[in-house]
């Protein structure tokens, strides 16, 4: 199972009910934080998930609603004495998180690695791919995609068939090939059916529309969005501050083609995203107004 939270729904600054921007995924017992806005740590201690099977947290840009929470959540990993290495992801200009926990902590107990990406780079976190393409906001952001590989169908019958010992299944089901004396005595290729559909979740905040987001965004099985105005009307204004309409998400899903959308990163000002959910669902029909803890659980379709 691909679980996904979205922990707060809200930008620029928290308001009553509504946290600002984070995300987390969990998949193979290895979790997944996007952004981390400030008081982070409050939803996470909701939905325990915990903090120390936290490997990684990527960020979208270093705005100070995106970046803010970070203290909280390693302070927390200090309270329950983690050990293993955090890995601190993003856009150039990551020393900002550096040089802000540095300023707070005198030491922290375990090794912070930070890592700033480049353009389109694909690297996995346990068994969760992920990606990223810049987008466009007043600063760097990136928008990312996390996608579970799903291993081809094994052919049992035909196992037997080949007298393949049952210990040496496993491995070539994960594509390894048996060498047994220098010499190649069983592939894949030889029990494995075609390819299978894997999982995709993308998430992307504080954007105009761009061909590259709708690209990464592209089959995924849900789709998490900038939901910064609710009506049409207030496009001019999305322009000029580089963030996108309801109307406008709704049509990236569309031409994404994407399974579900969900609505996020709204305004201060939204008070009642739902009034505008019809300007998203009449480009869009399987387009939702996210909330704070809203949970999902992927499964591969024939499971």
């Amino acid at each position: 199972m691909f679980d996904v939270c979205l922990l707060g729904t809200g930008g620029m600054m928290p308001v009553p009910g509504r946290n600002l921007s984070s995300l987390i995924l969990r998949y193979g017992g290895v979790s997944i934080l996007v952004d981390c806005g400030e008081g982070t740590q409050v939803p996470l201690q909701k939905l325990g998930w915990g903090f120390l099977n936290i490997d990684t947290i990527f960020f979208t840009h270093y705005h100070a609603d995106h970046i803010m929470g970070l203290p909280g959540i390693i302070y927390q990993m200090i309270n329950q004495e983690r050990k293993n290495k955090l890995n601190l992801m993003g856009p150039e200009g990551i020393d900002v998180l550096k040089n802000l926990l540095n300023v707070l902590f005198v030491e922290i107990p375990f090794e912070i690695e930070y890592t700033e990406l480049k353009d389109g780079y694909s690297l996995n976190v346990g068994e969760i791919t992920v990606k990223n393409v810049v987008v466009q906001h007043t600063s760097l952001c990136f928008a990312y995609s996390f996608e579970v590989k799903r291993l081809p169908k094994f052919d049992a019958k035909k196992a037997r068939e080949l007298n393949i010992p049952l210990e040496y299944w496993h491995r070539l089901q994960h594509g390894e090939s048996i060498i047994k004396d220098g010499s190649v005595i069983f592939t894949p290729q030889m029990v494995l059916g075609e390819d299978r559909k894997g999982l995709k979740v993308s998430y992307s905040t504080d954007t105009r529309p761009t061909k590259d987001l709708i690209k990464i965004a592209e089959n995924s099985d849900l789709f998490i969005g900038e939901g910064m105005y609710g009506d049409p009307l207030d496009e001019e204004k999305a322009i000029k501050k580089y963030h996108s309409t309801f109307l406008e998400t709704a049509l990236v899903a569309k031409e994404a083609n994407v399974k579900e959308l969900w609505l996020t990163h709204f305004s201060p000002s939204l008070k009642n995203p739902d009034k505008y959910l019809k300007y998203a669902k009449d480009v869009f029909e399987n387009s939702v107004v996210g909330y704070d803890m809203m949970t999902k659980e992927l499964r591969f379709k024939d499971v």
